[in-house]
């Protein structure tokens, strides 16, 4: 999954030391409380080689797990498949109805394109009758590390002419050859993800390739919305308008020298 996932460079690998690249198997089930765990046991390593580590992404959910922690919300893997395979048979529709009605906070913030994500809320919602987003509120955790978050934040048309382009680009790269090698492995997690499943569904006859793209481009731009808007969830994030990448280093290293002269 190296095209479709816009995967860094080995030249940009070789230049910055990155971790959790080709690290897992796609039939390897990673959470958010797993990913936060095996983190953890990186940033201890590297906090006593540097002062500075750099998490970026991603996943929201990931970077709070490993942020801020999780609660400890309930699970059922026997209803969880139940659900996978109601959403196999009839869609996800169904599912995203239920979450309206049972909880709109989380409707409005979810992928609604992500099966994995909804079916987690519907799975928590069903165990508990709670709420998903009020089951999520973590007691944030005690840090070994202290939290600086940065947003860089395009222009609404510009980004969405980059992501547009982005994906002509992987295609060009040849996005659809790596997707019909994956074929097989669809029904994973992994591979239920933007960029995968619209052209698996071009390869099951199910729309045309230029429909295919189109969709992956639209689900891009959504995504990209919401990762701003979950992000900028926290306050004491800083909003970093989109430059020359120097003049946005120069930003980022002058807001961590004011707050270390404040300590």
């Amino acid at each position: 999954m190296s095209i479709g996932t816009a995967k860094p460079s080995l030249k940009e690998q070789n230049g910055v030391k990155h971790y959790f690249i080709d690290s897992h198997s796609i039939s390897e089930e990673v959470t958010a409380a797993k990913f936060a765990e095996e983190a953890h046991e990186v940033l201890k390593t590297l906090f006593q080689l540097h002062e500075t580590v750099v998490l970026t992404g991603g996943s929201g959910m990931f970077i709070d797990a490993l942020c801020i922690g999780l609660d400890n919300i309930p699970t059922s893997r026997k209803l969880r498949d139940q659900l996978s395979e109601d959403v196999e048979k009839d869609g996800l529709s169904f599912l995203l109805e239920e979450l309206k009605i049972k909880d709109p906070v989380f409707f409005n913030q979810v992928d609604k394109q992500n099966p994995v994500r909804v079916i987690r809320a519907i799975e928590a919602i069903r165990l508990t009758g709670l709420p998903f987003s009020e089951l999520r509120k973590a007691t944030p955790q005690k840090n070994y590390f202290e939290v600086h978050r940065f947003i860089i934040e395009h222009p609404r048309e510009q980004l969405y002419n980059r992501i547009n382009l982005r994906v002509e680009n992987m295609m060009e790269m040849g996005l659809l050859e790596e997707v019909k090698t994956l074929l097989p492995f669809k029904h994973l997690n992994a591979l239920k993800t933007v960029g995968y499943r619209e052209l698996f569904d071009f390869l099951d006859g199910k729309i045309e390739l230029e429909t295919a793209i189109e969709l992956v481009k639209q689900n891009s731009r959504r995504y990209a919305k919401r990762q701003l808007t979950w992000l900028k969830r926290h306050k004491n994030a800083t909003i970093v308008s989109f430059d020359q990448t120097e003049q946005m280093l120069n930003q980022i290293l002058n807001k961590l020298i004011a707050t270390e002269n404040l300590i």
